[in-house]
Protein backbone atom coordinates (compact mmCIF):
# COMPACT_ATOMS: atom_id res chain seq x y z
CA UNK A 1 0.00 0.00 0.00
CA UNK A 2 1.69 2.92 -0.82
CA UNK A 3 1.27 6.37 0.59
CA UNK A 4 1.39 9.95 -1.85
CA UNK A 5 3.13 12.17 0.20
CA UNK A 6 2.83 16.50 -0.40
CA UNK A 7 5.66 16.96 -2.43
CA UNK A 8 8.74 18.62 -0.84
CA UNK A 9 11.17 17.22 -3.30
CA UNK A 10 13.18 20.58 -3.13
CA UNK A 11 14.55 20.31 0.66
CA UNK A 12 17.52 18.29 -0.16
CA UNK A 13 18.88 20.18 -2.56
CA UNK A 14 18.62 23.13 0.64
CA UNK A 15 20.90 20.80 2.57
CA UNK A 16 24.13 22.42 4.38
CA UNK A 17 25.77 18.87 4.81
CA UNK A 18 24.53 15.19 5.49
CA UNK A 19 25.68 13.45 8.28
CA UNK A 20 25.95 9.46 8.75
CA UNK A 21 24.16 8.18 11.82
CA UNK A 22 24.42 4.29 13.44
CA UNK A 23 21.72 2.35 14.45
CA UNK A 24 20.35 3.48 18.57
CA UNK A 25 22.15 7.16 18.26
CA UNK A 26 20.09 10.55 19.08
CA UNK A 27 19.90 13.41 16.10
CA UNK A 28 18.09 15.18 18.83
CA UNK A 29 16.18 14.90 22.09
CA UNK A 30 13.43 16.51 23.81
CA UNK A 31 14.56 19.71 25.66
CA UNK A 32 17.18 20.42 22.94
CA UNK A 33 17.28 24.27 21.19
CA UNK A 34 17.71 23.19 17.54
CA UNK A 35 17.78 25.28 13.94
CA UNK A 36 17.87 22.41 11.79
CA UNK A 37 15.46 20.33 9.73
CA UNK A 38 16.34 16.80 7.87
CA UNK A 39 15.52 14.75 5.17
CA UNK A 40 16.15 11.08 5.52
CA UNK A 41 18.22 10.05 2.43
CA UNK A 42 18.74 5.93 4.18
CA UNK A 43 17.58 4.54 7.11
CA UNK A 44 15.04 5.08 9.15
CA UNK A 45 14.02 7.19 12.02
CA UNK A 46 11.48 7.07 15.25
CA UNK A 47 10.12 10.05 16.65
CA UNK A 48 9.13 9.74 19.96
CA UNK A 49 8.44 11.50 23.36
CA UNK A 50 8.60 10.55 26.92
CA UNK A 51 6.09 10.88 29.33
CA UNK A 52 6.26 11.84 33.03
CA UNK A 53 6.36 8.35 34.28
CA UNK A 54 9.29 8.23 32.08
CA UNK A 55 7.63 6.08 29.35
CA UNK A 56 8.56 6.21 25.91
CA UNK A 57 5.64 6.94 23.33
CA UNK A 58 6.11 6.67 19.61
CA UNK A 59 4.77 9.03 17.33
CA UNK A 60 6.40 9.22 13.99
CA UNK A 61 8.50 6.67 12.17
CA UNK A 62 10.57 8.28 9.09
CA UNK A 63 12.19 6.72 6.06
CA UNK A 64 13.85 7.50 2.57
CA UNK A 65 12.71 10.76 1.19
CA UNK A 66 10.61 12.00 4.61
CA UNK A 67 11.23 14.86 6.33
CA UNK A 68 11.35 15.76 10.06
CA UNK A 69 12.74 18.65 12.54
CA UNK A 70 11.61 20.98 15.41
CA UNK A 71 12.23 24.12 13.69
CA UNK A 72 9.93 26.73 13.54
CA UNK A 73 10.51 29.41 10.65
CA UNK A 74 10.43 33.12 11.77
CA UNK A 75 10.53 32.32 15.22
CA UNK A 76 14.05 33.48 17.39
CA UNK A 77 14.09 29.98 19.04
CA UNK A 78 13.04 26.54 18.77
CA UNK A 79 13.05 23.79 21.27
CA UNK A 80 12.69 20.03 20.32
CA UNK A 81 9.24 19.08 22.29
CA UNK A 82 9.85 15.17 20.71
CA UNK A 83 13.28 13.14 20.37
CA UNK A 84 14.91 11.40 17.48
CA UNK A 85 16.74 8.10 17.20
CA UNK A 86 17.87 6.60 14.11
CA UNK A 87 16.06 2.67 14.11
CA UNK A 88 18.37 1.75 11.56
CA UNK A 89 21.65 3.43 10.64
CA UNK A 90 21.72 5.35 7.34
CA UNK A 91 22.20 9.12 6.08
CA UNK A 92 20.75 12.42 6.95
CA UNK A 93 20.66 15.64 5.20
CA UNK A 94 20.96 19.01 6.93
CA UNK A 95 18.77 21.86 6.19
CA UNK A 96 20.27 25.11 8.40
CA UNK A 97 16.84 27.21 9.74
CA UNK A 98 18.48 30.48 7.52
CA UNK A 99 18.25 28.71 4.53
CA UNK A 100 14.57 27.35 4.83
CA UNK A 101 13.39 31.18 5.28
CA UNK A 102 15.20 32.16 2.72
CA UNK A 103 13.55 29.39 0.10
CA UNK A 104 9.79 30.09 2.26
CA UNK A 105 10.41 33.90 1.19
CA UNK A 106 11.56 33.73 -2.46
CA UNK A 107 9.60 30.84 -3.38
CA UNK A 108 5.68 31.09 -3.24
CA UNK A 109 5.10 27.46 -4.47
CA UNK A 110 7.75 26.09 -2.57
CA UNK A 111 5.93 27.99 0.91
CA UNK A 112 2.18 26.75 0.07
CA UNK A 113 3.87 23.04 -0.12
CA UNK A 114 5.50 23.65 2.90
CA UNK A 115 2.76 24.66 4.55
CA UNK A 116 0.44 21.93 3.03
CA UNK A 117 3.08 19.69 4.87
CA UNK A 118 3.12 21.04 8.46
CA UNK A 119 -0.68 20.77 7.99
CA UNK A 120 -0.84 17.32 7.38
CA UNK A 121 1.92 16.65 9.98
CA UNK A 122 -0.41 18.24 12.52
CA UNK A 123 -3.85 16.09 11.05
CA UNK A 124 -2.10 12.82 11.48
CA UNK A 125 -1.20 13.91 15.29
CA UNK A 126 -4.47 14.55 15.85
CA UNK A 127 -5.47 11.85 14.85
CA UNK A 128 -3.35 9.37 16.84
CA UNK A 129 -3.68 11.65 20.17
CA UNK A 130 -7.72 10.62 19.32
CA UNK A 131 -6.83 7.14 18.85
CA UNK A 132 -4.82 6.81 22.30
CA UNK A 133 -7.43 8.98 24.01
CA UNK A 134 -10.49 7.65 23.12
CA UNK A 135 -10.13 3.70 22.70
CA UNK A 136 -8.40 2.69 25.73
CA UNK A 137 -5.52 0.29 25.08
CA UNK A 138 -7.20 -1.77 22.79
CA UNK A 139 -8.33 1.10 20.53
CA UNK A 140 -4.89 2.58 20.19
CA UNK A 141 -3.65 -1.47 19.61
CA UNK A 142 -5.52 -1.78 17.03
CA UNK A 143 -5.66 1.18 15.34
CA UNK A 144 -1.75 1.16 15.58
CA UNK A 145 -1.97 -2.17 13.23
CA UNK A 146 -4.39 -0.45 11.26
CA UNK A 147 -1.73 2.30 10.55
CA UNK A 148 0.88 -0.52 10.12
CA UNK A 149 -1.22 -2.13 7.25
CA UNK A 150 -1.70 1.17 5.40
CA UNK A 151 2.02 2.18 6.15
CA UNK A 152 3.91 -1.28 5.28
CA UNK A 153 1.32 -3.70 4.35
CA UNK A 154 1.60 -6.02 1.40
CA UNK A 155 -1.41 -7.54 0.07
CA UNK A 156 -1.40 -11.90 0.16
CA UNK A 157 -3.59 -14.21 -0.32
CA UNK A 158 -3.74 -14.99 3.11
CA UNK A 159 -3.90 -11.28 3.99
CA UNK A 160 -2.22 -8.54 4.87
CA UNK A 161 1.52 -8.92 5.37
CA UNK A 162 3.50 -6.08 7.90
CA UNK A 163 7.12 -5.79 6.17
CA UNK A 164 8.36 -4.39 9.09
CA UNK A 165 10.14 -6.22 12.33
CA UNK A 166 8.73 -5.33 14.69
CA UNK A 167 9.45 -6.31 18.92
CA UNK A 168 6.27 -6.39 21.27
CA UNK A 169 8.08 -3.43 23.31
CA UNK A 170 8.26 -1.27 20.38
CA UNK A 171 4.61 -2.18 19.18
CA UNK A 172 3.73 -1.04 22.90
CA UNK A 173 5.64 2.19 22.90
CA UNK A 174 3.30 3.05 19.74
CA UNK A 175 0.18 2.35 21.94
CA UNK A 176 1.39 4.17 25.11
CA UNK A 177 1.13 1.08 26.99
CA UNK A 178 2.72 -1.62 28.79
CA UNK A 179 4.46 -4.45 27.09
CA UNK A 180 2.64 -6.90 29.05
CA UNK A 181 -1.02 -5.32 27.57
CA UNK A 182 0.06 -5.31 24.06
CA UNK A 183 1.44 -9.08 24.59
CA UNK A 184 -1.70 -10.05 26.26
CA UNK A 185 -4.12 -8.69 23.56
CA UNK A 186 -1.75 -9.84 20.67
CA UNK A 187 -2.28 -13.38 22.32
CA UNK A 188 -6.14 -12.82 22.13
CA UNK A 189 -5.92 -11.57 18.44
CA UNK A 190 -4.14 -14.82 17.39
CA UNK A 191 -6.87 -16.81 19.26
CA UNK A 192 -9.11 -15.37 16.82
CA UNK A 193 -6.97 -15.70 13.96
CA UNK A 194 -6.80 -12.44 13.01
CA UNK A 195 -3.31 -12.24 12.75
CA UNK A 196 -0.27 -14.82 13.09
CA UNK A 197 3.37 -14.22 13.06
CA UNK A 198 6.44 -15.58 11.03
CA UNK A 199 10.06 -15.10 11.79
CA UNK A 200 9.15 -11.86 13.40
CA UNK A 201 6.80 -10.24 11.31
CA UNK A 202 3.19 -10.03 10.88
CA UNK A 203 -0.02 -10.56 9.12
CA UNK A 204 -3.27 -9.13 9.68
CA UNK A 205 -5.59 -11.62 8.30
CA UNK A 206 -9.07 -9.59 8.95
CA UNK A 207 -8.37 -5.86 9.04
CA UNK A 208 -11.78 -5.30 8.58
CA UNK A 209 -12.44 -6.47 12.36
CA UNK A 210 -10.20 -4.04 13.88
CA UNK A 211 -11.68 -1.24 11.74
CA UNK A 212 -15.12 -2.47 12.79
CA UNK A 213 -14.19 -3.33 16.79
CA UNK A 214 -12.99 0.63 17.46
CA UNK A 215 -15.38 1.87 14.95
CA UNK A 216 -13.13 3.02 12.03
CA UNK A 217 -13.80 6.92 10.60
CA UNK A 218 -11.96 5.73 7.02
CA UNK A 219 -9.53 8.62 7.71
CA UNK A 220 -7.49 8.59 4.03
CA UNK A 221 -4.13 7.00 4.30
CA UNK A 222 -2.06 10.00 3.89
CA UNK A 223 -3.42 10.47 7.32
CA UNK A 224 -4.05 7.50 8.77
CA UNK A 225 -0.02 5.75 8.65
CA UNK A 226 3.10 5.75 10.77
CA UNK A 227 4.48 8.64 9.41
Amino acid sequence: MTIQPISLSELPSLSHHTIDIQKGEYIFREGEATSELYVVCTGKVQLSKTTDEGRELLLRICEQGDSFGEIVPFQPMCVCTVSAKMMEAGTLAVINKQQLEEKLTTDHAFALQFMQWIHLQLQRMQAKVRDLILYGKKGALYSTLIRLANSYGVETEDGIFIDLPMTTQELANFCGSAREVVSRLLKELKEHGVISFEKGKMTIHDVQFLKDDIRCEGCPIDICNMK
